[in-house]
């Protein structure tokens, strides 16, 4: 027997979100999300946490204050995206193209930036905190 991906999110919400790209404060926690196109999509205080979003396109998506926590987006574009004040603990960005992402306020930590291509975004490797100089 073959099971599918387990669903742990709100299934009215999953649809709201595929039907008008606007799924403020849904529960789509743990969701198969993979090749997703949400250009543009407004997830703003959405709970994404666990949730595939593998090859997933976020270009200019709004996910101020989202929880992404534990989520994979491996191969992902997330282009002029907005994770302001987001939960971005240990997230997968191995292999995604992360270009002006506005990460102000996000807590980042553990993340997998495997090959990941990061420009003009506030997300690096290493280095001292300039806050802590």
């Amino acid at each position: 027997m073959l099971a599918g991906p387990s669903l742990a999110g709100n299934p009215i919400h999953i649809q709201r979100l595929l039907t008008t790209n606007e799924c403020m404060r849904c529960d789509l926690s743990n969701e198969d999300l993979r090749n997703a196109h949400l250009i543009g999509a407004d997830l703003r205080d959405a709970d994404l946490s666990g949730s595939n979003l593998i090859e997933a396109n976020l270009e200019g998506a709004d996910m101020t204050g989202a929880n992404l926590e534990g989520s994979n987006l491996t191969g992902a574009t997330v282009t002029n995206a907005s994770f302001n004040d987001s939960n971005l603990d240990d997230v997968n960005f191995t292999r995604a193209m992360i270009y002006d992402a506005d990460v102000t306020g996000a807590s980042m930590n553990n993340l997998d930036l495997t090959s990941a291509q990061i420009f003009d975004t506030g997300i690096g490797i290493g280095g001292q905190d300039p806050a802590f100089d």
